[in-house]
């Protein structure tokens, strides 16, 4: 028999938060001062409200909590008179505020601060609360839970005589149709519908909520598909008819029947009975349309096999061999020119569940010459490295245990870097891997470890000195500071640099420097000089500016572009620093062969999107067996000043380990990227398919037949209607795209009619959109996008194609930076299929594929289009036997 699937999704929320406690409430930026408020948890775990005396009550939801903080005493003399005025002067709140964080996205982030009675409480509430926040399967329950969620924020907005008022139902709602609809279904269950009535609460029920969203939103969808089952015969389907129909469309027919059994009578019955309202039906075992309805809106028809929330993959494979999710440029809230740089965003980016940040390193200038973190000469703002370092302790395995990386660009003096080493031993203590596991020692042909053997550890990966010469200058170190003298004089040793280094990496590093002698018009050119001379004038005064109204304008932009001058990163490494660095050893790349001559797994290379698209071209196949032995990052090229992204999936597709993106751009290859990594219990690793890791195995990423052992998939969905899209009255329309492999990803090709004037239920019942052959499922993913008349995004939904559930499900959408939106769901009907060839129909349409008739570089170049690359964002690269050829020649 089928069983039912149990989803675990609440954390146990502790008596106390439930009971609630007094705080005084105040926000910084926008003062805002409220004592006395009651503060409660629900049982549930979805909201934090407040209420006090003659104010309204207000809801928070837990979802879009990302932190909670113990906070110091604040600064603002408003605030510190308004709570002397409540009997709590500054002498008093050491250890008694807690901060709230929150935010729809990872850069708008809102802080709550409350000032309990004691620190004993705030103590109490901090552990409480972050006992119950970062609960990402809660972010995936079914329509019907979400519907309650939202009955329970309705119930919780009371006006200050403690009722719910109308109208903030009727806001829910609006939606093209007129307010008296609503006023209407209210007068119908009973309850005051008058514009400026009010409900109490008791008599607000979730069952006359349920009713009421029928009321107002019908699902004849719904009752369509329960007349097609039933032959339009009855108002109720028997346990046969439920039965064939959860057999034919709600089970996918690949899986195995023993793992995954057939419904059966008994099953059937077990449905009737957990989700019929109607007792007399229950009792003859029959559904009716009502609870055919709440049974195809509850957890057992997630989109998703719901196990793959969880922590479900191996994670003792090595470090090469999993997917790790990875930020670029951390630091900046904006653009990569004149933007604004931010510890927080640290904080945030970890929460979220990265696991690798770059740290940009140059020398401060003030008389303390504390290290800073900037993104160097493109006028961003600086923020302290020893400010980075405490964010990165505080956040790094709050959402996950397994390893962070720390990507650092160091262009700093050898005296800083002593300061940056001795910040990140003294802060880290224990989480710094500082050297190299005796279970994996740093020998050629030993693999990295795993994601388990670093569980809890920050690994820097930095330029590392030659053995010999990271000895003798730790030597020299030793007794310089055995005679006194300070921790790092810039004249230890200075050998010669090129000299010093295990073949340095040198990074581009998405600076624009090499990039905008080309990317700059033919006016720019003529007027290069003069405003880069401008520029030095008054870099300062456009940096302020900046800074005031925290707008960037082209000219700015241009003229900082035109003076740019990039420092490389330094290649004369403080030995110290030199002494931490153990298993991401960047080293510049001389081609797939050298590396594999090599095999030193603990060496690791960067390249930027441009050049790393050049090497797909030329050399997909050595690029993915590259990865199967070590790591490689990619990152932004320096033409995106904007921080737009460019996408993840072709690098996926390699193999690529850190695919590092701007996480405060919430665009679409984010979304794909924070779609991708919510699967394996949100913890920044995915192990990458068995052909990608075994050296036994060649896997071409362009491939256009199915690979060995892997069997192809045909997948159609059916978008059959809306919920709760808008409360405006606009229209709507879907599109359905596929990511993965070339030959798999088909965008911008599938989308449903336009129904005008109704965001609330619109009905498409378009035909299937069919992906007839998908060779690869396991690095596929569906896209399911809405958006209004003027093509602005709704919600949307990445759903991977492994762990896709078939049938009739509700696919609730999220917002832009992938945080779920409260109501909004589509209905569809998904079909999985084994591919099955369409008899001759292959052969033909290979023999009149004008691909076939391409070099294999054209080839790769013309899918590339296919998934939306331009050719002008392929760079030109070295051929693997020339490098060997120079190499020989320098050996000569």
């Amino acid at each position: 028999m089928a069983k039912p699937y149990e989803f675990n999704w609440q954390k146990e929320v502790p008596s106390f938060l439930q009971e609630g406690a007094v705080f005084d409430r105040y926000e910084e930026e926008s003062f805002v001062f409220e004592p006395n408020c009651l503060f409660k948890v629900d049982e549930f775990g979805f909201f934090l409200t407040w209420k006090s005396e003659g104010k309204e009550g207000q809801v928070l939801e837990c979802s879009l909590i990302n932190s909670i903080r113990q906070a110091a005493i604040p600064k603002d003399p408003k605030i510190l008179a308004a709570l002397e005025a409540v009997g709590k002067s500054e002498n008093d709140l050491e250890g008694r505020i807690l901060c709230v964080c929150s935010g729809t996205d990872l850069v708008n982030i809102g802080f709550t601060y409350m000032v309990a009675e004691n620190p004993e409480v705030t103590k109490q509430w901090v552990e409480g609360l972050r006992s119950i926040i970062h609960n990402f399967r809660a972010n995936n329950v079914s329509p019907m839970t979400c519907l309650k969620k939202h009955w329970m924020k309705l119930a919780f907005l009371t006006n200050t005589t403690g009722k719910i008022p109308v109208r903030s139902i009727t806001r829910t709602f609006a939606s093209g149709k007129t307010e008296k609809v609503i006023f209407q279904a209210l007068k119908e269950l009973g309850l005051p519908s008058g514009k400026n009535d009010e409900i109490e609460p008791a008599a607000f029920t979730y069952e006359k909520f349920y009713e009421l969203t029928q009321k107002i939103c019908p699902r004849t969808d719904i009752e369509d598909l329960f007349k097609k089952i039933n032959g339009d015969k009855t108002d109720y389907l028997t346990v046969d008819q439920l039965v064939s129909f959860l057999n034919e469309h709600q089970r996918d027919p690949r899986l195995n029947e023993i793992l995954f059994p057939f419904y059966d009578a008994k099953r059937a019955m077990q449905i009737i009975e957990m989700y019929e309202p109607d007792e007399e039906l229950k009792k003859k075992g029959l559904i009716s349309s009502d609870g055919f309805c709440r049974y195809l809106m509850s957890d057992e028809n997630a989109p998703v096999f719901l196990d793959r929330l969880e922590l479900y993959q191996e994670m003792d494979h090595p470090l090469a061999h999993y997917f790790i999710s990875s930020s670029h440029n951390t630091y900046l809230t904006g653009r990569q020119f004149g933007g604004k740089s931010s510890v927080e965003m640290y904080r945030q980016v970890l929460l979220a569940g990265c696991r690798c940040v770059v740290l940009d390193c140059w020398d401060g200038k003030g008389e303390d010459q504390e290290p800073i973190i900037t993104h160097g000469k493109a006028m961003c703002t600086d923020i302290l490295f020893k400010d980075v370092i405490q964010a990165i302790k505080e956040t790094a395995f709050v959402t996950s245990e397994y390893p962070v990386i720390l990507s650092f660009e160091n262009h700093c003096s050898k005296y800083q870097q002593y300061k940056m080493s001795k910040y990140c031993e003294d802060l880290f203590g224990d989480l710094l891997l500082k050297q190299a596991l005796e279970s994996h020692p740093l020998e050629p042909g030993r693999p990295l470890p795993s994601p388990n053997d670093l569980k809890r550890k920050i690994l820097i990966k930095n330029k590392r000195l030659k053995p010999e010469v990271e000895k003798k200058q730790l030597e020299a170190l030793k007794s310089m500071m055995e005679a006194g003298e300070s921790a790092a004089p810039a004249s230890i040793l200075e050998d010669d640099n090129e000299e010093e280094i295990e073949s340095a990496d040198q990074e581009e590093e998405a600076h624009p420097e090499y990039k905008f002698g080309n990317e700059l018009s033919a006016d720019d050119y003529s007027h290069k000089e003069a405003v880069a001379n401008s520029v030095k004038k008054t870099s300062d005064d456009l940096e302020h500016e900046n800074n005031k109204k925290g707008l960037v304008t082209v000219e700015d932009e241009q003229a900082w572009m035109a003076s740019y001058k990039y420092v490389g990163a330094t290649t004369n490494i403080h030995p110290y620093l030199s002494t931490m660095i153990n298993y991401a050893q960047p080293v510049e790349f001389q081609g797939f062969h050298v590396a594999e001559e090599r095999n030193i797994h603990y060496n690791m290379s960067s390249f930027n999107e441009s050049v790393g698209l050049g090497y797909l071209k030329t050399h997909a196949i050595e690029f993915v067996n590259y990865n199967k032995r070590q790591m490689s990052r990619i990152y932004p090229k320096g033409g995106r000043v904007d921080s737009s992204n460019y996408m993840p999936q072709i690098f996926w597709n390699a193999g690529c380990q850190m695919v590092s993106l701007n996480y405060q751009t919430p665009d679409l290859a984010m979304q794909l990227n924070q779609g991708k990594f919510e699967y394996n219990g949100s913890c920044g690793y995915l192990l990458k398919p068995d052909f990608m890791r075994r050296p036994d195995r060649t896997f071409d990423p362009f491939s256009e037949t199915p690979v060995d052992g892997v069997i192809a998939a045909t997948c159609s969905v059916q978008v059959i209607s809306g919920q709760f899209l808008s409360d405006k009255k606009i229209g709507t329309y879907v599109e359905v795209d596929m990511y993965g492999l070339p030959t798999d990803t088909i965008r911008k090709e599938f989308r449903t009619r336009m129904v005008m004037n109704n965001g609330l239920n619109p009905v498409y019942n378009e035909e299937s959109f069919v992906f007839r052959k998908v060779i690869l499922p396991d690095l596929a993913v569906l896209r399911i996008a809405v958006y209004d008349d003027n093509n602005k995004l709704i919600g949307q939904r990445i759903l991977p194609l492994d762990g896709l559930q078939a049938g009739y499900r509700h696919i609730s959408l999220r917002n832009e930076g992938n945080k779920p939106l409260s109501l909004p769901t589509i209905f569809c009907n998904i079909v999985l299929k084994t591919y099955v060839p369409d008899g001759f129909g292959d052969i033909v349409d290979a023999l009149s594929d004008p691909k076939k008739f391409l070099s294999i570089t054209e080839k790769r170049a013309d899918q590339m289009r296919a998934m939306g690359i331009e050719t002008s964002d392929i760079a030109d690269v070295p051929s693997d036997t020339s490098k060997k050829k120079k190499k020989k020649k320098k050996k000569k």
